[in-house]
């Protein structure tokens, strides 16, 4: 899944109503529950977050543990939204020690997701130096005590021990809890079933443990349906290990079929730095080139410090190969950036520039940790040069034959410009084409998530010939602005065309959706539904930011 590996859950309950078993609902504070409802109504940003602490900080105060504890929810769901994982350790403690004094205080449902919520304040760690080791590890303590050693969760906690300690260079240890985790499921909160063999196998790959790594992404899958980052992820973990154990070709392929996506995907950072990697290691220069020019805006911004430390690393590798061919003379454009100016960077002075960061970056992580470890792992990567002569790429709209990608082939062969009935494979082929995750239920509807929109296609009609998107606005307004939704929706309607928007009332809350019906009867063109498809995409963000941005 999303977020470096999962997108996150939310509670069912209405917001600020206590659930029939909640011991403490006589002792909530109806002005406090009032403004959790309006913090949680703010549209994302500093403000909202600022709001959900002061409402927080109030509860504590006036003693309404419930609205504390779902104010501290809404903020832990908000950092993650926003890929700040380790802003969560404070808000997860705290929901910890309140719910162990109140043991009736949360459903069983919210209990669940809580500790993956604490996992995830454990994994931070791993992504910044601003969490402190004592923190993390006094959570992981508290994390075992809590799924007990012959729980569903216990290869969580071995997960989390052993990247810890590998996190701090300590193979031994973290190959020890490696044999806890190995040939596991995960438990209730250890993320993602589809991704856990990725994850094995980045592990062993930092190791020098290729040809394990390539055996453990060759088990089949647990949960092949249930991810959203499949395959992608797991090719882009077999890039290295195929290229160093003498299958540059395979690798090649896997990398073009990756980048599709990971080109444009946000929560897709992390990948980049192996990317360039494989670009600079299989000798594709002048690709690695273009692919660090086309990504460097988003180092302004990345998802955490350790996916911009590798990054920058795997960049100045890029740089330093092409240098050493004689490219080091290229320019590339560096855009601005708050008070920095744009500016054309030649290749070897970017080079300089992309390993000062990663070196501070790395010097960090060491600080924190008490060792060398990382400020080591990068400049043995920097040591490194290309490893044979670089094998031909697959062209970007090329499909290849890649063993469990998951990529569809049924319209491989089509004719642009052919008419051919509307099939559940044709509308995910074209999504693939775009680099778009989605998921396809039982019924065969496509669902993902765009922006501030989750969008549906399917089939409609006596013979599946209507293509029906429809799109949701994730943001949803409580039951008493309903005059206010029915007044947006007809508004939009009003001025626009598409998509056709409506509120729909759940009764608690009102959710804003939209959609768009297209009769396909005589057959469509994949060019067509391209335009379709990018059509419901663009106009359905476009409604979703347009309710995310209602006062």
């Amino acid at each position: 899944m999303t977020g470096r590996d999962e997108a996150t859950g939310s509670r069912t309950d209405p917001p600020g109503v206590p659930y029939a078993g909640d011991r403490l609902a006589p002792r909530r504070v109806a002005a406090l529950v009032a403004a959790l409802v309006d913090a949680r109504d703010l549209p994302d940003g500093p403000v909202r977050l600022a709001a959900l602490e002061r409402v927080a900080e109030q509860a504590d105060a006036a003693g309404d543990v419930r609205s504390a504890v779902d104010a501290r929810i809404a903020l832990i769901e908000a950092y993650l939204l926003h890929g700040e994982r380790w802003r969560l350790v404070e808000p997860v403690r705290r929901c910890l020690a309140t719910t162990d004094h109140h043991p009736g205080l949360l459903t069983s449902a919210e209990v669940a997701l809580l500790l993956r919520y604490q996992r995830y304040a454990v994994e931070a760690v791993l992504g910044t130096p601003r969490v402190g080791l004592d923190q993390t590890r006094a959570l992981l303590d508290d994390l075992a005590r809590r799924v007990r050693a012959d729980g569903p969760d216990a290869p969580t906690v071995a997960e989390l021990r052993c990247r810890v300690a590998d996190h701090l260079g300590d193979e031994p240890t973290a190959r020890h809890f490696y044999t806890g985790w190995a040939d596991t499921r995960p438990g209730p909160s250890g993320g993602c079933a589809g991704c856990a063999p990725a994850r094995r196998a980045e592990l062993l790959a930092g190791w020098g443990e290729w040809h394990a790594a390539l055996d453990e992404l060759r088990q089949p899958p647990t949960d092949p349906d249930g991810c959203t980052d499949q395959p992608e992820r797991s090719l882009v973990a077999r890039l290295l290990p195929e290229l160093r154990t003498g299958d540059p070709s395979t690798a090649a392929a896997a990398h073009v079929r990756a980048y599709r996506r990971h080109r444009r995907e946000p929560a897709a950072f992390p990948h980049l730095a192996t990317h360039l990697r494989f670009c600079a290691l299989g000798g594709h220069l002048e690709r690695g080139l273009a692919i660090l020019a086309e990504q460097l805006p988003r180092l302004d911004q990345p998802t955490d410090d350790h996916a911009a430390m590798e990054f920058a690393a795997a960049g100045a590798l890029v740089c330093a190969a092409a240098t050493d061919a004689g490219l080091g003379g290229r320019t590339v454009h560096r855009p601005a950036y708050g008070e920095r100016p744009a500016a054309d960077l030649d290749v070897a002075a970017l080079g300089a520039l992309l390993l000062g960061m990663a070196s501070e970056l790395a010097g960090s992580f060491d600080a924190r940790n008490g060792t060398g470890h990382h400020s080591g792992r990068m400049a043995a990567w920097l040591a490194e040069r290309p490893l044979a002569a670089p094998v031909p790429l697959p062209l970007d709209d090329e499909r290849f034959d890649e063993p469990d990608t998951g990529v569809d082939q049924a319209s491989a062969g089509l004719v642009d410009q052919e008419l051919v009935p509307l099939t559940v494979d044709l509308i995910t082929s074209i999504l693939n084409q775009r680099g778009d995750q989605y998921l396809v239920d039982d019924g065969g509807t496509v669902v993902g998530r765009w922006g501030d929109a989750e969008i549906q296609f399917r089939r409609a009609g006596e013979r599946h010939e209507v293509l029906h998107a429809r799109a949701m606005a994730t943001r949803r307004l409580p039951a008493e602005r309903r005059a206010e939704a029915y007044a947006f929706c007809n508004a939009w309607n009003h001025d626009r065309l598409l998509p056709k928007a409506y509120a729909h009332d759940l009764g608690s809350e009102i959710v804003l959706a939209g959609d768009v019906a297209t009769d396909l009867t005589h057959g469509v063109a994949p060019a067509q539904l391209r335009v379709l498809v990018d059509a419901a995409i663009a106009t359905g963000v476009a409604y979703a930011g347009a309710v995310a941005a209602l006062p």
